[in-house]
């Protein structure tokens, strides 16, 4: 519920956006005689500098086998997530508690999957 100032306010600033001013040009005066804005040493350097860096880590990366170190981790990272994921499939139900494991796969994916989708659709639709 909107009080009596921020209607005010909302009056007044639509008022504004709608009234015109005459500059008699003044503004593309002013943009004609702005200076070129030239790219300073100091920002060639640091892009130069930028490239170099970014060189030496992709040749460091291709002389050490990076590709083969990379795939590595993430064919660990994977056999880890499948053997926990067997290893609770295996524990869950011997526990006391009542958990079936589906339930618990399927809210898993729920928190994974929807809920991001839905947060980044929604964010989206806004901006």
């Amino acid at each position: 519920m909107e009080d009596k100032n921020d209607i005010m306010l909302k009056q007044l600033f639509e008022q504004a956006a709608k009234q015109q001013i005459a500059d008699n040009g003044f503004t593309e005066r002013v943009m004609m005689n702005l200076p070129e804005v030239k790219e300073s040493r100091v920002q060639c350097l640091a892009r130069m500098w930028t490239l170099f860096c970014l060189i030496v880590a992709v040749g460091i990366f291709w002389l050490t086998s990076g590709w083969n170190i990379v795939e590595g981790f993430m064919t660990g990272g994977k056999h880890m997530l499948l053997n926990a994921l067997e290893v609770f499939l295996l524990t869950a139900p011997t526990t006391e508690i009542q958990v079936n494991p589906w339930v618990i796969l399927l809210l898993l994916g729920f928190v994974l999957v929807f809920l991001p989708y839905q947060t980044f659709r929604k964010l989206s639709a806004t901006l």
